[in-house]
């Protein structure tokens, strides 16, 4: 990884899972934030909300997405990643990226989001986001929450600082 990448903070989601988890006062120090992920849910629950400074508003996206043999598109106003259900093959993860370009800006923040569940089996899916959140303010803190059910033991969580040198 670029030495320009800083890890700010990371969370592993212990015993019994968590019905949420948040990064907050995030350090103004970068020009970019970048969360990795690994999730899976305790229900049969596909997806968790992505919300900065704890918003769910002024949020558009569209989204390309893959399962199987079928392909989608699809635009919305919310902010989310699809992870792994409680139905999938046990102890498989989603892998997911998410990127906060100029997250200090007082401009509207675009959001990109990348990601892939994995089953070992023929319901893998993937998909790409593209968002907008048409808000002014910083970025001060991050929160991850489940649309259904908790994250479920072992999910992580890891928030990195970006410097533009």
């Amino acid at each position: 990884m670029a030495n320009t990448y800083k890890l700010i903070a990371s969370n592993t989601v212990g015993s019994g899972g968590v019905a949420s988890v948040t990064f907050s006062s995030i350090s103004t120090a970068f020009t970019d934030l970048k969360v990795y992920c690994s999730t899976r849910n305790t229900t049969s629950g596909n997806a968790f909300y992505i919300k900065p400074n704890g918003s769910t508003s002024n949020i558009t996206n569209i989204r390309l997405y893959a399962s199987g043999t079928s392909t989608a598109s699809y635009s919305g106003t919310d902010l989310f990643a699809y992870m792994n259900r409680s139905t999938y093959t046990a102890s498989t993860f989603d892998n997911t990226e998410i990127y906060f370009p100029n997250y200090r800006s007082a401009n509207f923040k675009p959001i990109s989001v990348d990601n892939t569940t994995e089953t070992n089996a023929s319901a893998t899916e993937m998909a790409l986001m593209g968002a907008l959140w048409s808000d002014t303010s910083a970025i001060t803190s991050l929160e991850f929450a489940p649309t259904s059910g908790t994250f479920a033991e072992h999910t992580t969580f890891y928030l990195y600082g970006i410097k533009n040198s």
